[in-house]
């Protein structure tokens, strides 16, 4: 079908059948009247938020000593696997990461 671009273009408005006055305070009533809302207070004590409090928490994690198939990277300081190694730099190991 041609469309006609210098035709008066209709808004979205006119395409929307118009409702009475009374039809519109009806669907008002209908969408207040709705469920009770709940506490926000008991939503919000089921959340954790970055950066809170931990210091009463134990972690339970087990640290080993640096293997001798490992080395610490002098850049980011991280302890990788040898086949990480970039090469060196200034006599330190640096990983491929950081060498990129």
């Amino acid at each position: 079908m041609a469309t006609d671009y210098d035709a008066p273009r209709r808004g979205e408005s006119e395409d929307l059948p118009e409702d009475s006055l009374e039809e519109l305070k009806a669907k008002r009533n209908d969408a207040q009247s709705g469920a009770v809302d709940t506490d926000e207070g008991e939503l919000a004590d089921n959340f954790e938020l970055p950066g809170a409090d931990l210091s009463g928490e134990e972690m339970t994690v087990k640290v080993l000593p640096k293997q001798a198939d490992e080395f610490t990277c002098s850049s980011c300081f991280l302890v990788h696997h040898r086949n990480r190694l970039a090469g060196e730099r200034n006599g330190k190991y640096v990983c491929r990461d950081c060498a990129a």
